[in-house]
């Protein structure tokens, strides 16, 4: 059995790491036990729900260069 998650009426805000420019933003948006992620380019495309376990870890190993962004 599935579930359904209403975004519509979520507060959504723009990732402290997105570009000076706006033209690369990251929104999120806290969901119960999630994180929504989305491109603000794109609020009506796809998004993604992180759980706050998750989140948090992949925040922390980025913030330590873990991991190759480039």
């Amino acid at each position: 059995m599935g579930s359904h998650v209403d975004l519509s009426t979520i507060q959504w805000r723009k990732a402290s790491r997105s570009s000076a420019s706006g033209s690369d933003c990251v929104e999120l948006a806290g969901v119960f036990a999630a994180v929504a992620v989305r491109d603000s380019k794109d609020p009506d495309g796809p998004m993604l729900l992180i759980g706050r376990a998750a989140w948090r870890d992949l925040a922390e190993r980025t913030r330590r260069g873990e991991l190759d962004l480039s």
